[in-house]
């Protein structure tokens, strides 16, 4: 499906007002940013990068777009006829996909002709805010998990077709390690999983003529769903006796799976019965409306859990459906020059940060392995081995730090310019395994799933004194 038309109407007709009023070569950037972290944690995982550069790369309008526009008498027909021939002239600086981010932290900047990057917002963040939600929430309840598999069973909860597959990717990166969604794991190379369901069982006569029925047709894989009638009186008995004959056939019994009751009980239970057989190498698999703090629950109960398959609660992110991501410009190109731009708001946290930036993660020079803080600096700025740095929280009581003894790691780079791409990360478990290692790198602190340590993020004087200046400038202009 061509994603070029999905796009909010204001943006067409914005654009159109653009081609109508201002020179169809004026330049434009704008940064894609979020103010405050799903389920009041500390931070987002990025995700959807690889998705946004394709589109990007690939944007221009057919000929059955054209013909929607014009049928809506919206726009002139120079401006469709501009529309024909466009291809993406915009740049993208971005973050590399899996990097922890922080509030107010641009993603990506986009720079480009000020009609192309205005008809890419809608998009642009669509891919962003979904992604990134669901890298996010799967970083939370594999975090919870604390190294036990994790597997992403929700595809016929996700929104639609797009947020399953591309969630069960962005699931992959948040720590996931297989998902139940085929055309996921054709379309992006990672591990499908699954066993049964309840209609197996019951399509036969009973329970363990269906477990039999099974384990003759996956002898090595033989994993059994305990829970259809009675997990302790008939579901765990019967897989015992399956798994038995399945061991004296020379095969290796796999798991039973828990999906429904009290599953720390169950799963108690189960292991005694399973470890008294001789089956303490059958593993335990629990589902059943899973998230991260239930996961976190049952640890702390000492349920003999190997595995959880989590459904719902990660591809919807139910408990915090929405990342307000957002696209703001931050600066006008005019007469050759690029102008700084603010958006101004009476909610302080709504007041956007002007200029072309780039972010910084902050090493001590003791302790290079772990980041302390990140800093947002103008882009043409020259970080010295002393800042004057001001705390970009709203909230921040004292909000003017020095900081010295640190090392600065750039996280924005050239990612796009035009049709050429430059070369990312695009193996799934490769991204995964970068943002573990850029997880690692934070404090602990940040990383509790409940109330969690703030993690600062600092401006360097020149941007917040930028910002300040173009506040004064509107409000001598309001006076």
């Amino acid at each position: 499906m061509s994603l070029e038309m999905l796009t909010d109407l204001y943006e067409f007709s914005m654009a159109n007002g653009y081609y109508q009023t201002l020179p169809h070569d004026k330049q434009a950037r704008f940064d894609v940013f979020y103010r405050n972290a799903p389920d009041e944690d500390s931070f987002v995982l990025s995700a959807g990068l690889m998705q946004i550069i394709e589109e990007v790369k690939n944007w221009h309008f057919t000929k059955e777009d054209i013909d929607y526009l014009r049928a809506l008498n919206k726009f002139s027909d120079e401006f469709l006829t501009f529309l024909k021939d466009a291809k993406n002239k915009c740049t993208i600086n971005a973050m590399t996909e899996g990097t922890p981010l922080l509030p107010r932290e641009p993603f990506l900047t986009i720079s480009g002709p000020l009609i192309e990057v205005q008809l890419l917002e809608t998009l642009v963040l669509n891919i962003f805010n979904h992604q990134s939600l669901i890298a996010t929430k799967a970083w939370q309840i594999t975090h919870a998990a604390q190294g036990r598999a994790v597997m992403e069973f929700g595809a016929r909860r996700a929104q639609g077709p797009d947020a399953a597959t591309y969630g069960a990717r962005a699931a992959i990166i948040g720590g996931c390690t297989s998902t139940s969604n085929v055309l996921a794991g054709q379309k992006f190379n990672i591990p499908v999983a699954g066993t049964m369901a309840h209609a197996w069982i019951e399509s036969f006569p009973d329970e363990l003529t269906a477990f039999k029925a099974w384990a003759k047709i996956y002898p090595d894989t033989a994993s059994l769903l305990v829970d259809t009638y009675d997990v302790v009186k008939s579901g765990v008995p019967n897989a015992i006796k399956v798994f038995q004959e399945l061991k004296a056939q020379g095969h290796r019994p796999l798991s039973i799976r828990i999906d429904s009751g009290d599953i720390t009980r169950l799963a108690k239970k189960a292991r005694q019965m399973l470890d008294d057989a001789g089956l303490s190498e059958v593993k335990i698999t629990a589902s059943n409306a899973l998230d991260a703090h239930i996961v976190k629950s049952l640890l702390n109960e000492e349920a003999p859990i190997d595995n959880f398959g989590i459904g719902e609660r990660l591809i919807t992110s139910s408990s915090s459906p929405v990342l307000g991501g957002v696209y703001k410009m931050s600066a006008l190109e005019n007469k050759g020059q690029w102008v700084p731009k603010i958006k101004i708001s009476n909610s302080r946290e709504k007041i956007t940060l002007p200029g072309n930036k780039q972010v910084y993660r902050l090493y001590s020079r003791n302790d290079p392995k772990h980041a302390f803080a990140d800093i947002i600096a103008l882009a043409d700025e020259k970080l010295r081995d002393k800042i004057t740095a001001i705390d970009s929280d709203v909230h921040a009581t004292s909000d003017v730090v020095t900081l010295t003894d640190f090392t600065a790691r750039p996280l924005l780079h050239q990612v796009l310019a035009g049709q050429k791409a430059a070369p990312i990360e695009t193996d799934t478990f490769a991204i995964q395994k970068y943002a573990k290692e850029q997880i690692a790198e934070l404090p602990e602190e940040t990383k509790r799933l409940v109330n969690p340590d703030h993690y600062p993020v600092y401006l360097t004087k020149k941007l917040a004194d930028l910002q300040k200046k173009l506040i004064a400038e509107y409000e001598e202009v309001k006076l």
